[in-house]
């Protein structure tokens, strides 16, 4: 693991790394925040935030104004970036911006040429945690959340993983990619046309076929001047599952804001408080 920049901010450390990843079989990049208190020697939980389509790990750290909180709040934040990356790394063969690099969808991938790469499931549940465990003072409490694609990638890791994380968060999500043009296409050319599989990785399908009895506390922001709201976001039906499955989410629609991280930084406090109130200290 080799450092890439180290920052302070706000009484705490912003610092990239890039490593090897098993997973991905490529050099992966990350960013972690930690807050001053693990200069005392408190391990603190850590939020782990999956960004969206042509993101990378430095779009939520340098534009959502959230350190100030974390610092507050005793929180480390951990950003993966969208994909794996590099030569030899498949991508979307018109280079378009919603399949392949910077678009990686969270999926384990099981169609050639992506299946090489593209097991961003894998990396961000198993890889990226015991990483960040075995090198970082941090716990192992954890929560997850993310903005767009990312949200998806939020809500699919809790929702299947719900032992693994406190609480579960997302902006602007992704909720039933089987039912948008951005998921069509990455579903299909990750998984193939097989829609059978594409239901692990559809939040709204894994809501309506829960069956744990663990059911962590679910956060959704969404403006409602987003630009992608009526064809590719569509929370009333992640909302309409969420009922018939009797599990309780806050759904909190906010009038004028649109998809941009104006909306992400307007709101970010609220979501680490909210997150806060499930994560406990070592």
């Amino acid at each position: 693991m080799e450092l890439i920049s180290s920052n302070k901010v706000s009484g705490g450390w912003h610092k990239r790394y890039k490593h090897t990843s098993q997973s991905t079989q490529c050099e992966m990049t990350f960013a972690i925040f930690l807050p001053e208190v693990v200069n005392e020697g408190q391990r603190v939980p850590v939020l782990y935030w999956l960004s969206g389509l042509t993101c990378s790990d430095e779009n939520f750290m340098q534009k959502a104004g959230a350190f100030k909180k974390a610092n507050e709040l005793g929180i480390a934040i951990v950003a993966p970036d969208t994909s794996p990356r590099g030569e030899g790394v498949a991508d979307d063969k018109n280079g378009a911006y919603d399949f392949g690099l910077g678009a990686g969808f969270y999926v384990n991938a099981t169609q050639t040429p992506y299946s090489q790469h593209y097991q961003m499931y894998d990396y961000v549940t198993e890889e990226l945690p015991q990483l960040i465990e075995a090198h970082f003072p941090v716990s192992q409490q954890k929560a997850i959340s993310g903005h767009s694609m990312g949200g998806h990638g939020a809500l699919i890791i809790g929702l299947r993983n719900p032992d693994a994380y406190t609480s579960i968060s997302a902006f602007s999500p992704i909720v039933n990619p089987s039912n948008c043009p951005w998921g069509q296409k990455a579903l299909t050319g990750y998984l193939g046309d097989d829609k059978q599989r594409w239901q692990q990785y559809d939040a709204t399908e894994l809501l309506s076929n829960y069956a744990s009895p663990t059911k962590r506390p679910i956060l959704i922001e969404q403006g409602s001047s987003d630009q992608f709201l009526d064809e590719q976001l569509k929370p009333w039906l992640f909302e309409q599952a969420a009922e018939k499955a009797s599990y309780p989410i806050t759904l909190n629609m906010h009038e004028g804001y649109d998809h941009s991280y104006f909306f992400i930084s307007s709101f970010i406090e609220h979501h680490l408080e909210f997150h806060a109130k499930y994560m406990r200290y070592a």
